[in-house]
């Protein structure tokens, strides 16, 4: 079986899936979470602890469906001021984890990672020291050594948080040529290219967004053409042209924000729904899901409306592959909280299911 990259036709998934849960750790979560998924229903079931390690905030699976790799959000990595990743293997019947190495993220506050389409390679964000690194994986699963790792340079207008870089995100690109690495501390996107048989990178070009946007975190639209960033600092989505030898332009720029909405709000995490047709974020702050239809002919984004989260700041949400619903999680009030997705609107209903977990930071699905 695959995993949830993998997507299956719309509304077809009908067996219970394992739903992996990356944390903050404390005295009451040891780290990541795994539980059943019911795509039928909506209900998650059997929330358990599948391995123990330290601040697991983001998760990603394995093409495979074999393996799961997890960055660890810490400040000290065998003495050195670094975080770390780890490569655990999947029990897919009962949902428990397996380490199977870790090794240094060679920069401080890791706090993203990804795999390459082939599951040849892992590249990952950290976001302390505005760095980047890539590695091979393994045959059995396991993590190389760092094979690749940048440095980036540059500040922003933003006193507070544009002091120096700040990678938040890596993401492959559709042809699995390039790397998109947003920086919310330059208001940059860098592009690398990639060699996912060697698990490197090099340098390609760099494309500026708006000063002060804070980009963050990026998702594709399922045609390959199109890329969307939402930007932490201004509250905001830019659409963009996938171009050829792996360039980025400018579509337009969105509010993820009502109109009259006063107050603080952070952006976080983006998705596109398997369809192409409606694209969604979080708002931390305003407590939001925003929707937004996509033209498929242009790429360009319209508001659809925001829906409340019924939690406190929506770190991270999830499509699952079927694409009839959304799982949000809200880091601040220690809940997961279910949506279905209406098949013709895009629309979100809240489901009468939910889960309480201390800090959720990061959902996974897995067939």
């Amino acid at each position: 079986m695959a995993a949830a990259s993998a997507a299956p036709a719309l509304f077809a998934q009908k067996k219970p899936m394992l739903l992996f849960i990356g944390v903050y750790t404390n005295n009451s979560n040891k780290g990541i979470s795994s539980a059943h998924f019911d795509p039928a229903t909506g209900a998650i079931t059997d929330l358990a602890i599948a391995a123990e390690t330290p601040n697991p905030t983001f998760l990603e699976l394995h093409p495979s469906g074999k393996f799961l790799y997890a960055i660890n959000e810490i400040g000290n990595y065998e003495g050195q001021r670094a975080g770390s990743i780890c490569a655990f293997s999947i029990d897919r019947d009962s949902g428990k984890l397996t380490q199977l190495n870790r090794v240094t993220a060679k920069g401080s506050g890791p706090c993203h990672v990804n795999l390459d389409h082939s599951g040849r390679m892992a590249m990952l964000a950290n976001y302390g020291s505005g760095s980047v690194a890539s590695y091979r994986i393994l045959p059995d699963g396991k993590l190389s050594d760092p094979v690749s790792f940048f440095q980036h340079q540059g500040n922003g207008p933003n006193k507070g948080r544009q002091e120096g870089p700040h990678a938040h995100s890596i993401n492959p690109t559709p042809d699995n040529k390039y790397a998109v690495a947003c920086d919310l501390g330059t208001d940059e996107i860098f592009i690398y290219a990639i060699k996912p048989e060697a698990g490197s990178m090099s340098e390609h070009k760099s494309v500026r967004l708006a000063p002060g946007s804070g980009p963050r975190h990026f998702a594709w639209h399922p045609n390959k053409r199109y890329g969307y960033c939402v930007n932490e600092l201004n509250s905001t989505v830019t659409a963009l042209n996938y171009l050829p030898e792996g360039d980025l332009d400018e579509i337009h720029t969105v509010s993820t924000l009502p109109e009259g909405f006063k107050g603080q709000n952070f952006p976080a995490e983006i998705r596109v729904h398997p369809s192409g047709k409606w694209l969604y974020a979080s708002n931390r702050g305003e407590d939001s899901i925003a929707a937004f239809n996509i033209d498929s002919k242009t790429g360009k984004i319209a508001p659809m409306g925001n829906t409340p989260t019924k939690g406190v700041m929506p770190r991270n949400f999830f499509i699952e592959p079927s694409g009839r619903w959304l799982l949000a999680a809200n880091q601040r009030s220690n809940n997961i909280v279910i949506f279905a997705i209406d098949a013709k609107t895009g629309k979100l209903q809240p489901a009468d299911k939910g889960l309480t977990v201390g800090q959720p930071v990061c959902l996974r699905t897995l067939s």
